[in-house]
């Protein structure tokens, strides 16, 4: 018997009950992004220094890893490091980046045995050169992975990203690759960091800031966002998937009326400006 997704009976399921009632589901995400927010709160109201947030965030890094895998998600894009980040202390910079190399070494092992391809997204001529190096081999270690994407946008920002992606449109069109007749959507994009991955159906943003805060501005066109107060190293397993069901649970129509008979739809030969149909719609006694 199937398990039900009703909201109201969500918090009544186990994890095994949920992930069983998600897996496969026809409205399931391709590419969940995540703004990882909250590690400096969760370390202060401990007491402890900011860096003890971002370390045990690494957790629920893990946790995330973990759900998507067993979902069935194609691709989890964690927002890592921002071109603001950079602008932090400087001690807290340099931090940063050992962390992610010290992360990225311990991860490798596992990572693997969950059949994960890892991906970089970002300006990441502006990573120190042996994060670059760390990064380069976790990713060529892990790239014969056929199962889930995990997308680390670092040293990245949607403006920098958009802006090179007109960079290398207009290359195309100063050589002749492309007239001005043949610029789309879709030709575009090829100059993002990424354009190979799908764009994200669902992003998920942490510690209840309500902002973009540069993510992904061209990709997040469509998405559908949940925002969780939640703070980033208490985001767990359980969290995840009931983000994910929040999303199933909602109809996508991208500016499209999904049935014909709602009374908002035009008849058939009515005009948008037919006063008759307007006093229909606001229910104007003749």
């Amino acid at each position: 018997m199937a398990i039900s997704l009703d909201p109201e009976k969500l918090g009544a399921l186990s994890d095994d009950e949920l992930l069983v009632a998600l897996k496969g589901h026809e409205n399931l995400p391709r590419h969940v992004a995540i703004i990882m927010d909250g590690n400096g709160r969760w370390a202060k109201r401990r007491f402890l220094p900011r860096l003890a947030g971002h370390r045990a965030g690494r957790h629920s890094v893990r946790r995330c890893v973990q759900a998507c895998g067993k979902l069935g998600v194609e691709v989890l894009t964690l927002y890592t490091f921002s071109q603001e980040n950079f602008h932090r202390p400087e001690a807290e910079v340099k931090a940063l980046w050992h962390f992610l190399q010290e992360t990225l070494v311990a991860e490798r092992d596992d990572l693997m045995r969950q059949n994960v391809v890892l991906r970089a997204t970002g300006d990441l001529t502006q990573l120190p050169s042996k994060a670059q190096a760390v990064i380069a081999d976790a990713v060529e270690a892990l790239s014969k992975n056929s199962g889930l994407i995990l997308n680390l946008a670092l040293a990245y920002g949607g403006r920098q990203e958009i802006i090179h992606a007109a960079k290398h449109l207009s290359q195309r069109l100063s050589s002749g690759e492309l007239n001005e007749a043949d610029i789309t959507e879709k030709e575009f994009s090829k100059g993002l960091y990424s354009p190979e991955l799908p764009d994200p159906d669902f992003m998920i943003r942490t510690s209840g800031e309500g902002r973009l805060s540069n993510f992904l501005l061209w990709q997040l066109a469509y998405a559908e966002i949940l925002i969780t107060p939640v703070l980033w190293p208490d985001f767990s397993e359980r969290d995840l998937m009931l983000s994910v069901a929040d999303f199933v649970n909602r109809e996508r129509r991208f500016g499209k009326l999904k049935n014909p008979e709602d009374p908002e739809a035009p008849v058939e030969n009515e005009s948008l400006l037919d006063p008759a149909r307007w006093k229909r719609m606001l229910k104007v006694r003749p």
